[in-house]
């Protein structure tokens, strides 16, 4: 089984655009959402979810009014100002320290699990898919995109499947980490606005530093040819195969709107293009297999 990692140095690079395009030729494959901040792929995988579970990271401290003698130590100590003069814990600014339940004369404050959010396993036209949800404001993304990537690996064994295609995280920060770890491959994808080296050569930075290989596929390939002139070289110094240049087209947003993939709304176009590039990525993982045995 494989671990394909789909990356960004930035947002709004159409990122999740190449992974549906990719999952609707991929075979045998199990679908990863770990962009877990701000999940979108089910907006157009529309998936039907047949096993929920609580995510919780953490801890949150809670006031039992009945034993609370209001004498507001752990309001004037609290740093995070997570509580009111009532007393009462603003739940957004609880950074679960701990500190208020130490320092409390009557153990009237307690600390309990934090509900994060929500993990899904579900079922979508282009197979089973995991992904989750965090509530707003919280935190230990990084663990819940652990957790996902995890269930898919088992949902991948349990189902005999080749694959996992994941959707990571845009930057470099620590969901992206949790994404990149133990991949077989990255798939790298910029645009070339004036960030765009930037962001490529830090994501590729990262990558390299995990040892993981990597392909590089540029998005509205046409807005600039000077910065295209750039990724280009950047791919050729640092010998990065670039697998695929799409040029800006209006009908990755009318497939969006219409509620599919670029290759179901354009198959005609849109599917061989994917298919090539879905060879190259096949080519490097077999490659790099063999360099394993």
């Amino acid at each position: 089984m494989s671990q394909i990692v789909v990356l960004s140095g930035k947002g709004g690079t159409g990122k999740t655009s190449i992974v549906l395009g990719l999952a609707t030729v991929m075979p045998s494959k199990i679908l990863a959402d770990c962009d877990v901040d701000a999940a979108d792929l089910h907006l157009i995988a529309k998936p039907q979810a047949i096993f929920t579970q609580d995510f919780v990271s953490g801890e949150l401290a809670r006031i039992e009014a009945a034993e609370c003698t209001q004498c507001f130590l752990c309001q004037s100590r609290c740093r995070f100002e997570a509580i009111t003069m009532e007393p009462r814990i603003l739940a957004e600014h609880c950074e679960g320290c701990g500190l208020c339940a130490f320092i409390c004369p009557v153990g009237a404050i307690k600390m309990e699990p934090r509900h994060c959010g929500w993990l899904y396993e579900s079922r979508t036209r282009f197979g089973a898919m995991v992904h989750a949800m965090l509530k707003p404001g919280a935190e230990n993304s990084g663990r819940l995109v652990t957790t996902v990537r995890r269930r898919a690996n088992e949902l991948a064994v349990q189902e005999g499947c080749a694959h996992v295609l994941v959707d990571g995280s845009p930057g470099i920060g620590c969901p992206v980490i949790a994404s990149l770890t133990g991949a077989d491959l990255a798939l790298l994808v910029a645009e070339p606005t004036v960030s765009a080296l930037h962001d490529l050569r830090r994501v590729h930075e990262l990558a390299r530093h995990f040892r993981i290989p990597c392909l590089v596929l540029v998005n509205k390939a046409d807005l600039s040819s000077e910065r295209l002139r750039e990724i280009r070289d950047f791919c050729s110094e640092n010998g990065l195969r670039l697998v695929s240049e799409i040029p800006y087209d209006s009908v990755f947003t009318k497939a969006q709107l219409a509620g599919q993939s670029v290759v179901e709304f354009d198959p005609q176009r849109q599917k061989p293009r994917f298919e090539a590039i879905w060879d190259l990525m096949r080519e490097t993982l077999e490659k790099t297999a063999l360099v394993h045995l």
